[in-house]
């Protein structure tokens, strides 16, 4: 099975694998992020791909680039929602306000924009229907020290998939939820050097090839309409998250 999707945040990391991935499967792939010239060198060498340069806390730019891929294509068939960001590991009384903004600006507010025109394409094409992936993270889940705008935010994207997966099921329109724990990529890196635990220790975490995560997408994406999977987690296997607090 191959068709469209659009994948967020795909100049770098988990959603550039993710976009090669499919890409790599013979999808149609229209790659989101605000670098046009790091998407550009993320699609090279894929006839399939389409840039969509766009911020995805911006609504004329989300709306722009989610209507440019539907009259190129025809039609949306998935989104993995997938762009976010993070702050280094600091107390809630040592977070600038704007600080916590961008954060929730990017993890929630962008999502639901993306997913927003999603679901509007996908309610109106016909046939109707495709998938939403959403981008969780272990921190959907459990905290780390210190992450307390991170963690609100991936604990909210549950909460957006839960509401999507029920509102979606009238036109068709799947929604599930990936969480990843763990993934190498450039700005992972750190992780093996040391990551704050709950003990007050700083230490060094295992981590998993960044192709897991993109073959797992795949994997939701790749269900037939009957079938869905709603959450998944994906973690470097001994990395502390069961037994984390």
């Amino acid at each position: 099975m191959s068709g469209t999707i659009i994948v967020t945040g795909a100049s770098a990391g988990i959603g550039r694998a993710t976009a090669r991935a499919f890409l790599d499967d013979g999808w149609r792939v229209g790659l989101i992020g605000r670098r046009e010239d790091a998407l550009t060198e993320a699609a090279a060498g894929h006839a399939g791909a389409l840039i969509l340069p766009c911020d995805v806390t911006d609504e004329g730019q989300v709306d722009a680039a989610f209507d440019r891929a539907a009259r190129e294509w025809g039609r949306i068939d998935g989104l993995f929602n997938n762009a976010g960001v993070g702050l280094k590991s600091v107390g809630i009384d040592e977070i600038a306000l704007e600080d916590w903004r961008r954060v929730i600006d990017t993890n929630v507010t962008g999502m639901f924009l993306c997913a927003r025109a999603a679901f509007r394409h996908m309610r109106a094409q016909d046939p109707q229907g495709g998938r939403i992936v959403n981008n969780g993270s272990i921190s959907a889940h459990v905290p780390r020290p210190g992450s307390i705008a991170y963690t609100a935010s991936k604990h909210a994207v549950t909460g957006m998939t839960r509401s999507l997966s029920l509102d979606g099921r009238a036109f068709g329109i799947a929604c599930g939820q990936i969480d990843i724990g763990n993934a190498l990529t450039e700005m992972s890196q750190h992780q093996t050097e040391g990551v704050p635990q709950a003990d007050g220790a700083i230490r060094p975490e295992p981590m998993m090839d960044v192709a897991q995560v993109a073959s797992s997408v795949l994997h939701m994406m790749r269900m037939p309409p009957q079938a869905n999977v709603q959450f998944m987690t994906v973690m470097a296997t001994t990395m502390p998250f069961i037994g984390r607090g």
